[in-house]
Parts: structure tokens; sequence; C-alpha cells
């Protein structure tokens, strides 16, 4: 009887074992996953947009727990460099070209290869491929941005017969014909200097195409090298002929919208952040946009196009997470979702088009691009960039000191990129 009774309580003992460990396995199983994500989308519009975007994913995936920590978008710059050395998030927010590539030189930013391979993102991402690559290899993906090209007033175009030039012969003429009725053909302020950098960008992209631009953003090529001649030999020829706007290097670049607002000038190369002070000037309607004329047929078409990012971090804790993270916001859905709510363009060219109509050409030139640049503050050296500006400006001013500033230029790549 004992010998039964030790037996039986074996085998109770035996099956409270073994629920035991099932529910600790169960425990396990639906332990959540973990992803924390850290964002510098501070603005009202952006932010609600973003955690709109996070619960969509939450969704997705109920099974993963996100954690969306979001700081002033100034303040920021600064955490990002502390946080990725220190305590890394499993996904951050960025910005791409040499932005980008400080923090891949750092080793700070894993490689993604693999889920642009497997996302097809090759594909339907492919005209930002070159702007989050470094070394053939890419480390993050875009979640919006915008064009740059020539904003004009139709109404001025149409008043004179003219059409939005495609080749940079065209683009003279309209110049010309603008200026003999009175008009300055070019907006511009350059107080501030970056719009001046916009110029170098596209005539240089225009002239010698992508490759040898990032080679100089990147201190490979030299200020002083002869395919920079004709660069500066085209943008001295619309300086001699007068189609930029007098005294602009003391107007900012909202200043400089008077002139297109009032009828005194027609075109502005600039982006399309320009369009709210238009329309609230009430010209909205009366604007139009072409991209940056051809000026060599052999050379690709290249767009600068300023482009927000996601990056996973090389101290991210949660990289499956992250890496689902990533291709959930590649789609074509959320892309289109998270760039109209923000006032961008989604970069996968499978999104759905916008339906402004200025926007909607933004989307399709830059879905066309051979390749895009971010712009020339993004995508050379902070320093080097401080001071190519400045040069710029000066050169739009004083044209006779080209080769003093290309000197000082170069040897500010040699300072800065130890050549």
């Amino acid at each position: 009887m004992a010998k039964r009774l030790r037996f039986a309580l074996l085998v109770v003992l035996a099956i409270s074992l073994v629920f035991v460990v099932s529910c600790k396995k169960e425990e396990a199983a639906v332990e959540p996953r973990e992803l924390v994500i850290n964002s510098n989308q501070s603005d009202p519009a952006p932010k609600a947009a973003f955690a709109e975007m996070v619960e969509g994913f939450k969704a997705a995936n109920p099974d993963i727990e996100v954690t969306l920590n979001t700081f002033d978008h100034e303040a920021y710059k600064t955490a990002i460099r502390n946080f990725l050395a220190a305590d890394a998030p499993d996904v951050c927010f960025w910005f791409a070209g040499n932005r980008m590539k400080f923090f891949v030189d750092e080793g700070l930013f894993m490689d993604i290869s693999d889920v642009w391979a497997d996302e097809g993102l090759n594909d339907s991402l492919a005209s930002t491929r070159s702007a989050l690559s470094v070394d053939g290899k890419q480390y993050g993906v875009p979640w919006g941005y915008y064009q740059w090209g020539f904003f004009y007033r139709k109404d001025i175009f149409d008043q004179y017969g003219l059409s939005e030039p495609a080749t940079w012969d065209e683009f003279l003429e309209v110049g010309e014909t603008l200026k003999s009725n009175g008009i300055t053909p070019v907006t511009i302020g350059t107080k501030y200097l970056w719009t001046a950098g916009g110029w170098f960008d596209y005539l240089n992209l225009r002239v010698n195409g992508l490759d040898y631009h990032m080679d100089l953003m990147l201190g490979d090529a030299s200020y002083l090298d002869p395919e920079l001649d004709e660069v500066f030999d085209v943008w001295n020829d619309l300086i001699d002929r007068g189609f930029f706007l007098d005294n602009h290097a003391t107007y900012s670049w909202q200043e400089a919208q008077a002139p297109l607002i009032n009828g005194n000038a027609a075109m502005y190369l600039i982006g399309n952040f320009i369009m709210p002070d238009m329309e609230a000037a009430g010209v909205g309607d009366n604007m139009g946009y072409f991209q940056f004329p051809i000026i060599d047929p052999s050379v690709g078409v290249y767009e600068d196009a300023p482009m927000d990012t996601y990056h996973i971090p090389a101290g991210a804790q949660n990289v499956e997470e992250a890496k689902a993270f990533i291709a959930y916001v590649a789609s074509p859905e959320v892309q289109a979702e998270v760039a109209y709510a923000t006032g961008n363009i989604p970069p996968n060219k499978y999104a759905d088009p916008p339906t402004i109509p200025l926007t909607k050409e933004g989307f399709e030139t830059l879905a066309a691009a051979d390749g895009l640049a971010q712009f020339y503050d993004r995508d050379t050296n902070p320093e080097m960039a401080s001071v190519g500006m400045q040069g710029f400006q000066e050169f739009m001013v004083k044209p006779e000191r080209e080769a003093e500033i290309r000197e000082r230029l170069d040897a500010k790549r040699k300072e800065v990129f130890n050549q």
C-alpha cells in the first residue's frame, strides 16, 4: 500500500513539474519582443504622423512592444552623437549623404544591405540608393524627400509666350526674353549662403554628373580640376547676362520671394517648401515647376533631393525587430502615408502619387532620376560646406575672383580631408 502511495505521489509530482515547465515555456513564448525608436520629428504635425505610423506597425506586429522617444529637432543633433555611442536605440532618425556617412565611418550605423535585397528596395528605392550607400553597402532607408528645381510664374510665361525650358539653350532664350521685357529672370537671396550652394550643385551635376560631384563632396576631387572650369564658365555667363536678382547677397531666401510674388521676377531655383508662402501670398495657382534644364545630354539626369532617413545603430539590441520595422516603413503604402502627412514626397516609386500638381511633378521627377544628391551642405564636410558656400556667394557677386576663390576652396578641402 505504501509503495503504491509513493508511486502515486511521484506521478503527481512529475505531472506537476511538466505542467510548471509547460507554463514557463508558454510565458516565454508570449513575452513581448521590444523595439526602441529615437525620433527627431518634434513639430506637431510630423510628430503625430509618426506616432500614427508606429501604431500601424504595432497593429501589424502585435508581439513587438514599441517605445518611441521624440527629441527636439535641434537638440537631437547633439543627442544622437551621445546615444549612438552609449545607449543605442534599435532605430533612429537621421539624414542621408555625408551626415549618414560620418556615423558609418565611425562604425555607429549598421549595414542593412540584406534588407534592401530581401525587400526589393534596390528597385523600389533605386533613385535614393546612392545617397544611402557607402562603399556599395546600404546603411539606411529614406522616409521622405522633396524636390528642388525652378518654381516659376506661369502667368508671366504665358504673357510672353514662353514654355518650360528643357535644355540650356532654351533656358537662356527664356531668360533673355524676360530681360528684354523688364522682368528679372531669376530671383535669389544668398544672404544665408545655401541658395548659392544649390546653384553650384545643379551646375556641377548637369556638367559632370553625380560620381564626380560626390568625389568632390568627399574630398577626392579638387576645386582646381579642369572639370569645374565649365561649371564656373556657365555660371559666369548667367551673371554676365544679368539673369540674377540685383543685390541678392543682402536678401534672405524668404525676402527674395517678394519679386516672384509681385511679378518683378519669374523664376526661383529652390525647394518645394516655397509653396506655402506662394499660396499665402495668393499666387499659388500661378506657380509652375520644371526641373533644372539639361546642359550636356550625355550626362545622366541627377537631382538635389534632401532626404530624411531611418537607420539601425550598430549597438541595437533588437536587430530582428528593427529590420522588420525598416521593411514596414519602406513599403509603398507606409511611405505615402508618412510623406504626405509631413508635406514630403515618398521615395518609393511604387507609392501612390500625390494629388497636388506641383508635388506630383516633383514625385515624378525624383522617381525618374538617375541618382540623387542631398545638397551641398549635407553631402560634404560641415567645415568645407561653410567655406564653399561663402565662396559661391562671393563668386556670384565678384565673378572675376574665380581663381582666388577656387584656390581658397581647395586649400580648405586639403585641410579638411587631409589631402
